[in-house]
C-alpha cells in the first residue's frame, strides 16, 4: 500500500516559518517527482513547489519560489521549508507524487499519482 504522509502543519505568526515534511511508505519514490500543493477553503488546489526525483530539478509557484524551498534528503521524503509565512498562505497542504513521464506539466495537479491526507498550515496576523 502506498502511504504518502505529511507533518509538520500547525500554527504560525505572519512573518514565522514552518517546515513540512513528507514520508512516503509502501514503494521506492527514487524515480518520481514530489510536489507540494495547498487549498484554501474555497479555492481550488493550487501549485507550490516540486522537485525531481534526483533532487537536481526544482519547481516552484512564482508567489511562493522567494519564501518557500523544497528539498529532498533521499528517495522517499521531501521537505518544504516555508519563510516569512502570510495569512494568505493559510491551507492545507498536501504532499504528491508523480511517475516520470514524457511531458509532465508538475504544476498540474493531475499529473500527481499518489496524494498525502494534507496537513494544514494556519497564519495569523
Amino acid at each position: 500500500q502506498v502511504q504518502l504522509v505529511e507533518s509538520g502543519g500547525g500554527l504560525a505568526q505572519a512573518g514565522g516559518s514552518l517546515r513540512l515534511t513528507c514520508a512516503a511508505s509502501g514503494r521506492t519514490f527514487s524515480s518520481y517527482t514530489l510536489g507540494w500543493f495547498r487549498q484554501a477553503p474555497g479555492k481550488e488546489r493550487e501549485f507550490v513547489a516540486a522537485i525531481s526525483w534526483s533532487g537536481r530539478r526544482t519547481y516552484y509557484a512564482d508567489s511562493m519560489k522567494d519564501r518557500f524551498t523544497i528539498s529532498r534528503d533521499n528517495a522517499k521524503n521531501t521537505e518544504l521549508q516555508m519563510y516569512s509565512l502570510k495569512v494568505e498562505d493559510t491551507a492545507v497542504y498536501y504532499c504528491a507524487a508523480a511517475a516520470n513521464r514524457s511531458g509532465t506539466d508538475y504544476r498540474s495537479h493531475y499529473e500527481y499519482d499518489y496524494w498525502g491526507q494534507g496537513t494544514q498550515v494556519t497564519v495569523s496576523s
